[in-house]
């Protein structure tokens, strides 16, 4: 059986099936970041990567780059109601690259740090024979009241996204900014049952979410806040939309919308749709899988 006959999600269920951890892991793998006990704290462990021809272009610009490489796991330490701490960069490059490309990288990695408060602590670098490979590994921490995880979702829960969603080959997946301080105000004044990073798109990530949380879901398309020139069906598979998608109590929806326009006043705020026993018309449109033959 081929990678591409099953699908990103069946592939991830079957290689993390097995995996060895111990009674420290809190969380493991199935949500946007891992979660381990170190000490009296909770800690985040979280990695990504970009791929040359996968998430970005060979004429991307190398600072670009950088930024997007590190602000992905920062979006999902967001969407765990964490604050990142610390990275380590491995980089599997040509050696026919022009030194300049690689410390233009490193100064988009930097920007991104210094936005968002983390450090850089080292990395690896590695000879590749193809395309460039950027991996990230990060740490974060969270407060067990802060805490907000994929499996948390209740029946009658109100959907919200952040945002405007489809669109992000026009340029967003590049320089997007990830919802951190946007997640540490919705965590500190109102109770999320549950919450994802939209990456792979809204056609991909809600599923999931439902998924974890043991519910269906109905979401209303004409509500989507979309991009300007965006359609409904771009809004669910366009895919790196960074934005956060949460399920709340129906008694907190009026202050939360309320609320948030003060605090946010240039960030739209959106109920899609809520949380339900069984799915309405199911999402037949899902986003963007890395295995899944098209």
């Amino acid at each position: 059986m081929k990678l591409k006959e099953i699908g990103e999600d069946a592939v991830v269920e079957a290689i993390t099936r097995e995996l060895r951890f111990d009674g420290r892991v809190e969380i493991g793998p199935g949500d946007d970041c891992a979660l381990v006990h170190f000490g009296q704290n909770l800690q985040l462990l979280k990695t990504d990567c970009v791929v040359e021809g996968i998430h970005f272009l060979p004429e991307t610009p190398a600072r670009a780059i950088g930024w997007k490489a590190l602000c992905r796991g920062i979006s999902d330490i967001a969407a765990m109601g964490g604050d990142p701490l610390d990275a380590v960069i491995t980089v599997a490059i040509s050696p026919d690259r022009e030194l300049a490309w690689l410390t233009d990288l490193y100064a988009g990695l930097n920007q991104a740090a210094a936005k968002y408060g983390l450090n850089l602590v080292g990395g690896e670098t590695s000879r590749s024979p193809g395309p460039v490979f950027i991996s990230v590994a990060l740490t974060g921490k969270v407060e067990k009241e802060r805490l907000v995880v994929r499996s948390g979702g209740k029946i009658g829960d109100q959907l919200y996204v952040t945002g405007r969603l489809g669109g992000s080959l026009r340029g967003k997946h590049l320089s997007f900014e990830p919802r951190l301080a946007e997640s540490r105000w919705l965590t500190q004044n109102f109770r999320l049952h549950a919450m994802i990073d939209l990456s792979d798109g809204l056609g991909s990530d809600l599923p999931r979410l439902a998924k974890a949380s043991g519910t269906g879901f109905e979401i209303d398309l004409s509500a989507l806040p979309k991009n300007a020139g965006c359609s409904a069906e771009q809004a669910l598979t366009d895919g790196e939309d960074y934005e956060l998608l949460f399920a709340v109590n129906d008694e907190d929806g009026a202050r939360l919308e309320q609320d948030w326009k003060k605090t946010f006043p240039e960030l739209p705020l959106t109920r899609i749709g809520r949380l339900t026993e069984q799915n309405g018309d199911p999402l037949n449109k899902p986003g963007y899988d890395h295995f899944r033959a098209t």
